[in-house]
């Protein structure tokens, strides 16, 4: 089998921004940047305000020249006119002139895509009832709200069918229907075979949709992979498991001796909630066994771990410098 190359490829990639002679110094942007994003993924870029999310995208799309390192996308150099014909962009905030309707701005859209005027009167019926617009289609955008304007940009995005898309906020102004609509979007890209690079202040959403997650800080990247190695890279050892259970107290201590529960009474006698630090799955299955012995009722268990926002917060701690 042939090893398709990475989507988005980028290597010790560096920008700065000159001052000037009133401007001062000149601005560093993302320093020494280096990760892949393969083919099929749902991959999130993630940062705090400043961070050099911005730059980079716009040197994938060639608006920005990187001031050192290389960058490619889908196996061209960044800014390549025939890598970027296979890329669907969705910009933050997507400017659709206002006398046009979602008809007419496809047509626009999809003009400026290299499109006939016939594949996009082909195309556009099914793709308004994906993003669920098509009983609005004939309405001004004027009296679009702004999800339903981001819904239509999103359908300018998917219309010339691109090998990868690139969302910049892709959930913004969606109410939880137009999220969950969303989400089922990408789930149907990824599965076929399409790339999606997405960038969100919604960490809720990342953590649901995304394989890999890369995090920027003030131009550098501080991590590339999954939400349960950042834990694991942060520190966090063991599980942290609720278990909701009926009995004794004093019995369900001593199902969890050693363990330092910590029980909450419940609504009614004898009902609580225990939660206690275990090292691994095999522990949670003997406290189970233990509380079983004891012929005490287990009405539900349920591991937590650490959160995207929860790690997130604390990598950026990590390197935040203490006064």
């Amino acid at each position: 089998m042939i090893q398709q190359p990475p989507t988005i490829n980028v290597v010790d990639l560096c920008k700065t921004y000159r001052g000037g002679w009133f401007r001062g110094a000149g601005v560093t942007a993302l320093r020494n940047v280096s990760f892949d994003v393969q083919p099929g993924e749902i991959f999130g870029l993630l940062g705090p305000n400043g961070a050099g999310k911005t730059t980079f995208i716009k040197i994938l799309l060639g608006i920005v020249r990187p001031t050192g390192g290389k960058a490619r996308l889908l196996d061209r150099p960044a800014g390549d006119r025939r890598g970027r014909r296979r890329v669907g962009y969705l910009p933050e905030n997507l400017r659709i002139p206002r006398h046009q309707n979602a008809l007419t701005a496809l047509e626009f859209y999809g003009r400026l895509s290299g499109l006939s005027m016939a594949e996009i009167r082909r195309k556009r019926p099914a793709l308004l009832e994906t993003v669920g617009l098509a009983h609005r289609a004939k309405d001004s955008v004027r009296k679009y709200s702004k999800g339903m304007l981001q819904r239509l940009g999103l359908a300018q995005a998917l219309l010339h069918d691109p090998d990868l898309l690139i969302l910049d906020e892709p959930t913004d102004g969606l109410d939880p229907v137009g999220r969950s609509q969303v989400r089922a979007i990408l789930h149907e890209l990824k599965a076929q075979g399409k790339t999606v690079f997405l960038n969100s202040h919604l960490l809720l959403e990342v953590e649901t949709v995304c394989d890999r997650v890369a995090i920027l800080d003030h131009g550098h990247l501080r991590y590339v992979g999954g939400i349960d190695a950042l834990s694991k890279q942060l520190g966090q050892t063991g599980l942290d498991v609720a278990f909701d259970v009926g009995g004794e107290e004093t019995a369900i201590r001593a199902a969890f001796n050693g363990h330092h529960p910590e029980l909450v009474l419940g609504n009614e006698k004898n009902r609580f909630r225990v939660k206690a630090k275990l090292a691994d799955q095999a522990a949670v299955d003997a406290a189970i066994d233990r509380l079983r012995t004891a012929k005490i009722s287990i009405l539900a268990v349920e591991p937590h771990r650490m959160s995207l926002e929860d790690a997130f917060l604390g990598l950026l701690d990590q390197h935040t410098e203490k006064p």
